[in-house]
């Protein structure tokens, strides 16, 4: 399945009201790179390619839609292969990432990672240190799928604090990554928070989206709107 096939077949697929509804969610890129491909279509479609020449598609895919780019990287999740080749398709791809939409949904299809848990969790620990906004933001969000547990709480939480990246969608990562550990460890994570260098900005939001869990109660959910910092 060539490149002019698969860009014939995602048309084909296309809903104008979908186009405009997914743009306005997306902000980042041009909404006319967005075809207007409903997700499940586009992971029945990755199924397909993943069952045939995976490998030759990737090296030669288009880049010229949202959809097309979207597809490599549920392609990559989808592939048959051994971990350090998934990492090396990895590699290639993050550059690729320029929005949130894609890079949510490429970490929500990296299964292989509870197969080999150890070995992504280090290389997400080479990508936490990238100077690529959304390098970061992949590696956060791994953690987020991935490793929220009792094994990697606390090693978790340092690294967000290790983060200086200013972008908005890093920042809203970290944020929404720390109230998933409250979530998970409420103990442990108000603590972290009592201490915590994160930037006020991410602090807030963290604080925010604790509060926004339908897991937390209505008392708990007070104390921690008591916990907000006043910007200077």
């Amino acid at each position: 399945m060539n490149n002019t096939e698969i860009r014939t077949m995602l048309k084909e697929m296309a809903e104008p009201e979908f186009q405009k509804f997914s743009s306005s969610l997306i902000p980042e890129i041009p909404s006319g790179s967005v075809i207007g491909v409903r997700l499940p279509r586009l992971r029945k479609l990755a199924k397909q390619i993943a069952k045939e020449d995976w490998r030759t598609y990737l090296q030669t895919a288009s880049d010229a839609s949202f959809e097309e780019i979207m597809l490599q990287g549920m392609v990559i999740g989808y592939a048959k292969a051994g971990i350090q080749e998934i990492l090396s398709c990895i590699d290639a791809f993050l550059p690729k990432i320029d929005n949130w939409s894609v890079c949510d949904s490429f970490c929500t299809g990296l299964k292989i990672t509870k197969e080999h848990p150890e070995e992504m969790y280090e290389y997400i620990q080479t990508k936490l240190k990238s100077r690529r906004p959304y390098d970061i933001r992949f590696a956060v969000v791994m953690l987020i799928d991935y490793y929220i547990d009792d094994a990697y709480i606390e090693q978790a939480l340092s690294a967000m604090e290790q983060i200086h990246e200013e972008s908005y969608y890093v920042r809203m990562a970290v944020a929404w990554a720390v109230s998933m550990y409250y979530v998970y460890n409420p103990n442990y994570t108000e603590t972290f928070l009592q201490h915590t260098a994160l930037d006020d900005f991410t602090y807030n939001k963290a604080l925010q989206k604790i509060c926004e869990s339908r897991q937390v109660t209505k008392g708990t959910k007070e104390k921690i709107r008591g916990m907000r910092r006043k910007f200077s």
